[in-house]
C-alpha cells in the first residue's frame, strides 16, 4: 500500500497546476489531503468525485480555509472526525478511516505564525491531541497518521535553525512535544527512511530564494504506530510536485500488504 500526504494549499489552485498529472505519477493507493479549502461543490467537475477513487471530505466550517480529505483505491469506512466523538473539529483538522484493516488519519495542526492568538490555539490542540494520539499508538490496529504538523522536530528538520528558535513551528517547547509523541511509540518513517542527514524538506517559505535553493523545513509527516511501522518498505519526498502545485511537497511511504 502506498500512502501519500500532501498539503495542496488549496485544491482548486493546486488543479490549476498540474495536479492530476503529478498524482498519477507518485501513484498512491491512499492520498490524505491537507488544506483543501474548499467544499466538493466547488471544485471543478469531475474531482467532487474523482473517477477510479473512493473520496470523503472534512471540510472547514468557514469557506476558503483548511479542510482534509481521504481518497482512496479501494472503499474506506470512516471512524470519524476530530480527536474524540464528540469533537465537532470547525476547522477540519483530523479526518479517520479504515482501509483493508488499517487505520489511517489525515492530520493539520493548526500554524502559530500568524499571531499570538494563533499559537494560543495551536497549544490547545496540541495539549489535546497528545494523549488521543498516545492512545492510538498503543492499538494493535495498524495506524499511520499522515500530514502537516506545523512542527520542524530536530535542527535537521530545518535549514535556519539557529534563527528560528524563536519561530513558531520550532520553539523549544513544540519540538519537545514532537519528541514525546515519538517516544509514545510513533515512528518518523520519513526519518528512517532519510537517516541522519540534513532535510529533506517538504514545505518552503516564498520568501527569497528558499525554493529554488531548497532551504526549507520539513513538518509534514507519515507516521506509524508498531503495529504499522512492522509493513514499512521505503519512503520519499517529491520535491517537484511540491514546487509545481503547492508550498508543501507530498510525502508517500510504502508498506506491505
Amino acid at each position: 500500500m502506498r500512502i501519500t500526504a500532501w498539503n495542496v494549499n488549496g485544491l482548486r489552485a493546486a488543479l490549476r497546476k498540474g495536479f492530476s498529472e503529478h498524482l498519477d505519477r507518485i501513484g498512491p493507493d491512499v492520498l490524505l489531503l491537507q488544506e483543501v479549502r474548499a467544499l466538493p461543490e466547488q471544485l471543478p467537475m469531475p474531482w467532487a468525485a474523482p473517477d477510479g477513487w473512493h473520496v470523503h471530505w472534512h471540510p472547514a466550517k468557514k469557506k476558503g480555509y483548511a479542510g482534509v480529505a481521504v481518497w482512496s483505491r479501494k472503499p474506506m469506512r470512516v471512524l470519524g472526525t476530530g480527536l474524540d466523538d464528540g469533537d465537532e473539529d470547525p476547522e477540519g483538522r483530523v479526518l479517520r478511516v479504515k482501509i483493508d484493516g488499517m487505520q489511517l488519519v489525515s492530520i493539520y495542526l493548526p500554524s502559530g505564525s500568524s499571531g499570538d492568538h494563533r499559537q494560543a490555539e495551536k497549544e490547545k490542540w496540541m495539549a489535546r491531541f497528545m494523549p488521543w494520539a498516545k492512545k492510538l499508538a498503543k492499538s494493535r490496529v495498524p495506524t499511520v497518521f499522515g500530514g502537516d504538523f506545523n512542527i520542524a522536530h530536530t535542527e535537521r528538520d530545518i535549514f535556519y535553525a539557529k534563527s528560528n528558535e524563536n519561530t513558531s513551528g520550532f520553539l523549544p517547547h513544540e519540538r519537545t512535544w514532537f519528541g514525546d509523541l515519538l517516544d509514545a511509540g510513533w515512528r518518523d518513517l520519513i526519518r528512517e527512511q532519510a537517516g541522519d542527514v540534513q532535510g529533506p524538506y517538504s514545505w518552503w517559505s516564498n520568501r527569497g530564494q528558499a525554493r529554488a535553493l531548497d532551504r526549507g523545513w520539513r513538518i509534514d509527516y507519515l507516521l506509524a504506530n508498531r503495529a504499522a511501522a512492522k509493513r514499512f518498505r521505503s519512503a520519499d519526498i517529491d520535491r517537484e510536485a511540491g514546487l509545481a502545485c503547492s508550498d508543501h511537497a507530498p510525502v508517500s511511504v510504502d508498506l506491505v500488504d
